[in-house]
């Protein structure tokens, strides 16, 4: 299974971009994982686009045909570590071949992005900067991974 995450810009922060990059570096041992900084498209003169409505767009362009789209919202239904690594066990199973995990901006994910997902995860019931959801969601891969394979970091 590929997992794609297709990121809006730069993380902000340097510790969080090591972070992405050591969690991305541990999940290529059990897992194929496409991680792509989407360029975010200035605004166009004497055009008032929803920033949202903008990434949104990108977003979904970015989606590969056929991928099974997660999109992470507060509204989504939140799993244990142990039941995230049962859902993509799940997945693995029913033949899905790739996973996109869509992020938003600061103002959260547009409507139509929501619309499309297949499904709709929340991490937390508190915020987190859409920076800090990307580590979050790398790390929590991994702890599926290793709990799949019966490794002791879920411990």
């Amino acid at each position: 299974m590929i997992h794609e995450l297709p990121f809006l810009g730069k993380a902000k922060d340097g510790f969080i971009t090591e972070g992405i990059e050591e969690y991305c570096k541990r999940l290529r041992h059990y897992t194929t994982l496409s991680v792509t900084l989407l360029k975010e498209k200035g605004k166009k003169k004497g055009r008032s686009i929803d920033p949202a409505e903008q990434e949104a767009e990108i977003l979904l362009q970015s989606v590969p045909g056929g991928a099974l789209v997660v999109a992470l919202d507060a509204e989504g239904e939140q799993y244990s570590s142990e039941k995230f690594a049962i859902l993509i066990s799940d997945w693995e199973q029913r033949g899905i071949k790739q996973v996109s995990y869509l992020i938003g901006g600061p103002t959260g994910l547009c409507r139509s992005v929501l619309d499309r997902a297949d499904v709709l995860l929340s991490l937390s019931k508190m915020t987190f900067t859409h920076d800090m959801a990307r580590l979050l969601l790398l790390e929590q891969l991994y702890r599926a991974y290793t709990i799949k394979a019966g490794e002791k970091y879920h411990k």
